[in-house]
């Protein structure tokens, strides 16, 4: 079954869209919530909550065409929202590195209430990673928002993982100049 035929069980709230979402992309939610947890039973519930939040918000919602980012979205951030639950002391140590990793870059913590300012930095970051070659974008996106390990990034792109590091590290020191030059105090 596509993606618009799913969506479209959702939007007649037929209930086998659940059960089609979990056959084609169920996996997919699974991974990236096992990445952040780093557990396998919260990492199901996980992917059983995304699977909630999917029905909850189609409609209004219709990710016709974008069906997969759009769950794996919901399913990115309540994992990261189960974690900060779990506490500081039970989080994974992937989800400890990476935010380690990206803290020496990114703008500390805004006010909440800041959905504006965080709407322009995800623009900014957006238009460094479109500077990137398409090569430096996926292993950037891989490791900071699929949650991989450095070795699945070598791995999937014929690395050793030295050259993974090293370019992590090179697109973490550019776009921290790119967001000073856009006025961002890190």
């Amino acid at each position: 079954m596509d993606d618009f035929e799913i969506t479209e069980l959702y939007l007649k709230r037929d209930g086998t869209a659940i059960l089609e979402t979990q056959k084609k992309y169920g996996a997919k939610l699974m991974k990236l919530s096992l990445a952040i947890l780093g557990d396998r039973q919260y990492a199901e519930e996980c992917v059983n909550d995304s699977l909630m939040k999917a029905w909850e918000s189609i409609p209004p919602n219709e990710p016709r065409s974008y069906l997969l980012p759009y769950l794996l979205r919901i399913a990115r951030q309540t994992a990261i929202n189960r974690a900060k639950q779990l506490g500081a002391a039970k989080r994974t140590g992937s989800v400890t590195e990476l935010t380690r990793e990206m803290e020496e870059c990114l703008p500390s913590d805004a006010d909440p209430a800041g959905e504006v300012e965080a709407k322009e930095l995800t623009s900014c970051i957006n238009a460094f990673l479109a500077k990137q070659s398409k090569q430096k974008r996926d292993m950037f996106v891989r490791r900071y928002w699929f949650c991989e390990s450095v070795s699945e990034v070598a791995s999937r792109f014929g690395f050793g993982e030295s050259k993974v590091k090293t370019a992590l590290h090179r697109m973490r020191r550019e776009l921290k100049t790119f967001l000073e030059e856009k006025g961002y105090t890190i």
